[in-house]
């Protein structure tokens, strides 16, 4: 049921991929703002009870819901492994932004992709020339993956016992260490998440690794990640960026500022086809988790 459950979610995002603002991440983003605004008196102790009251309940309902629903009708527990997958998911949507940034590039409409950029991730685009454009398309695509598509799959798998209560709490971890951002209340989020995101950023990148030029991601994933401020992201990153054997990261304008980045990846100059390339790596990506799981489910039916 767990690969099943993964396909139909899967197919139900590229049939109907979401797209914002999305009611139930709103109401979590409200649900988090309420917390903070109760919670943050200035002391780590108080991000440890915030967080605990923000996400464990979330958590212990879908686990609640799915083992009631199991001892009910496998059907129904099925389809609410499915449901909750879909929400928690989310790649889709930058893949389409992506694309639509490729096009557009190709095209010569550069106003056009940045305005495409900026739905993508957040700051000011206005300032940035073509290879800006790819290069931060290229990058959101990869960081998106493994907090929307790869980190959910693995902790939907590795929690399968209770339905789908590991893709809610990777994606619950996430969204909480990204909007409490204040020290030291932020910190524990911040912690948990480097915690649960860990094991499926390195498995991320080695899974890039694979679909692309091995040994230059290994080689760019062993020495240049640890100079990237997000040590998750850098990794996926630095891994990303040499199996395609492109150039990520370096300073970025920023309305009138200019943001520091260091440099990740190889020498090529990223363009409109590097921005689908990326996309596409993505996806080979997500055939060997999904063949992998494939040769699980088998091992296991012949045991």
């Amino acid at each position: 049921m767990i690969l099943l459950s993964i396909l139909a979610a899967l197919a139900l995002e590229h049939v109907r991929p979401q797209r914002g603002p999305l009611a139930h991440y709103q109401a979590f983003a409200e649900w988090l703002r309420w917390i903070e605004s109760r919670f943050d008196g200035g002391e780590y102790s108080h991000g440890v009870i915030a967080w605990c009251i923000a996400v464990l309940p979330v958590v212990a309902v879908a686990a609640f819901v799915s083992w009631w629903l199991a001892g009910y009708s496998p059907v129904l527990a099925w389809l609410w492994n499915v449901a909750v997958l879909y929400a928690t998911m989310g790649f889709k949507y930058y893949s389409d932004d992506a694309e639509a940034v490729a096009r557009l590039l190709r095209a010569g409409e550069l106003d056009a992709a940045r305005a495409a950029l900026a739905r993508m991730r957040p700051g000011d685009t206005s300032a940035l020339d073509a290879d800006a454009v790819a290069r931060l398309a290229i990058e959101q695509v990869f960081a998106a993956s493994l907090r929307q598509l790869f980190g959910v799959l693995f902790w939907f798998v590795l929690l399968a016992g209770a339905g789908p209560a590991g893709a809610l709490l990777y994606r619950a971890a996430s969204i909480v260490a990204r909007r409490w951002q204040t020290a030291p209340f932020g910190d524990f989020a911040r912690r948990v998440f480097h915690l649960v995101n860990w094991l499926p950023a390195r498995l991320v990148a080695l899974t890039f690794a694979i679909a692309g030029d091995f040994e230059d991601a290994m080689v760019c994933w062993r020495t240049q990640a640890a100079d990237w401020p997000d040590a998750e992201e850098a990794v996926v990153l630095a891994a990303g960026a040499g199996a395609m054997g492109v150039r990520l990261g370096l300073p970025v304008p920023s309305g009138e500022a200019l943001v520091y980045r260091p440099e990740l990846g190889l020498d090529a100059t990223p363009e409109a086809d590097h921005v689908e390339a990326a996309v596409s790596m993505v996806w080979r990506g997500l055939v060997v988790w999904l063949a992998v799981g494939v040769l699980m489910a088998i091992a296991g039916w012949a045991t």
